[in-house]
């Protein structure tokens, strides 16, 4: 028996040592949700899912892309019907200004609306959402998935450079007399045809569009699964560990403190 080293009470001291560093790894994880609480844990793991975290943070970017194109194509398409319907009206003016019966002064006051129609045309042209004009040749383009692939949309010219609304829009239209009339119906006819294409290419941006919502959709769905499959604790499975730990804990304390006690009996043999 001796006094110097006491074995007893060092082994025990690694034990607690251990036991201490197991509860408190466990209790991190419980406490955060994550199984991967430190690199050294699952390194390989960790790698994996913060490659899917960047795709994820990729891929909601990319939502809000996709849901901004939305809102301004559908902004778009508000905007033409309003043009449609003031279109359909001139081309029934023009037509009204054709009817033999009509005097001069009857298409005057045909032709007074006429111009008040124009101005609205032109001043749908000028509008802008969050600063981007919504009708100009330039394309939109975005990047509309967590890769970064690009989208554009075709512009939709309704200003001056527009030769088939700018026929329609210009000061010199009108439908004052049949000879003015009858040339006003031809373009605005044809302007109608082309607003037919316009909205149809609105249209199909519309379509890829919700393909393209829907499929981020589907992905974030995927990897939020795939990361929380790597990283998430099972609460569970680590609720016993932490119950485990906690009892070796509390065992080892108390067997540190019995070794500790050991050296004392050698003042049993110390004459009184």
């Amino acid at each position: 028996m001796t006094i110097g080293s006491n074995l007893a009470a060092q082994s025990a001291s690694n034990d607690l040592t251990r036991t201490s560093a197991a509860l408190t790894k466990s209790l991190a994880k419980l406490s955060s949700g994550s199984r991967i609480v430190n690199a050294y844990d699952d390194a390989g793991g960790l790698a994996i899912s913060m490659r899917f975290d960047a795709k994820l943070e990729r891929a909601n970017a990319a939502k809000n892309n996709v849901s901004n194109a939305q809102s301004f194509s559908n902004t778009q398409d508000g905007y033409l019907k309003r043009v449609a319907k003031t279109l359909n009206r001139m081309s029934e003016l023009a037509m009204l200004s054709l009817d033999g019966t009509k005097s001069d002064a009857d298409r005057t006051l045909y032709n007074n609306e006429f111009v008040q129609l124009k101005t609205n045309i032109t001043s749908i042209a000028d509008k802008e959402f969050n600063g981007v004009s919504l009708f100009s040749a330039s394309s939109i383009e975005s990047a509309i998935d967590s890769e970064g692939s690009p989208f554009a949309m075709s512009g939709i010219n309704l200003g001056t450079t527009s030769t088939t609304y700018n026929a329609v829009t210009q000061g010199s239209s009108g439908i004052s007399t049949t000879g003015a009339a009858t040339t006003a119906l031809s373009v605005v006819r044809t302007a109608i045809t082309q607003l037919a294409t316009d909205r149809a290419n609105v249209g199909a941006n519309q379509s890829r569009l919700n393909m393209a919502s829907e499929y981020l959709a589907a992905t974030i769905e995927s990897f939020m699964a795939a990361t929380s499959a790597i990283k998430d604790v099972d609460v569970a499975s680590e609720s016993t560990e932490f119950s485990k730990q906690n009892i070796l804990n509390q065992s080892t304390t108390a067997m540190l403190a019995q070794a500790n006690q050991i050296p004392q009996s050698v003042l049993r043999l110390l004459p009184q």
